[in-house]
């Protein structure tokens, strides 16, 4: 765990994340300990009904059906610089989603990491011209 963690950490070490948000739910896991290597909070991405408090919602399709996922409101502010951890890119909604959440707190997107990219689906595409590190493609 920890060189796959290394690698999803090391193209932003010096670009001052204050924050990692995982999607739900292996987001959690990468990110929380992506988080911790680069010094940067946390932030979980999760389903919707999931969070306690005041959250921002976004529906988002998927290749067999519909989704939202939710932030607290509080969760990033307009200082924060923001990287995206998760297990899989595949058709690149979740990620779209997570990058739509981050855009309404104000914050900085400075990227996205990835364990896996299925490269046959396209994600990228869905994520405009975003900074994308996937330590393995198929």
């Amino acid at each position: 765990v920890g060189l796959l963690v290394e690698a999803l950490a090391a193209p932003f070490l010096d670009d001052s994340v204050s924050l990692v948000a995982g999607m739900e739910a292996r987001g959690f896991i990468f990110g929380s300990l992506v988080a911790h290597r680069l010094g940067a909070g946390f932030v979980p991405l999760r389903k919707a009904g999931k969070l306690p408090c005041d959250t921002h919602r976004v529906s988002y399709s998927l290749e067999y059906g519909d989704a939202t996922l939710e932030m607290h409101t509080d969760a990033m502010t307009a200082q924060d610089r923001v990287l995206l951890i998760d297990d899989l890119l595949a058709t690149g909604g979740t990620a779209a989603a997570s990058i739509a959440l981050v855009a309404r707190s104000g914050a900085q997107l400075v990227g996205l990491g990835f364990v896996s990219e299925h490269d046959f689906l396209g994600g990228r595409r869905a994520l405009g011209d975003r900074r994308i590190h996937a330590l393995l493609h198929d």
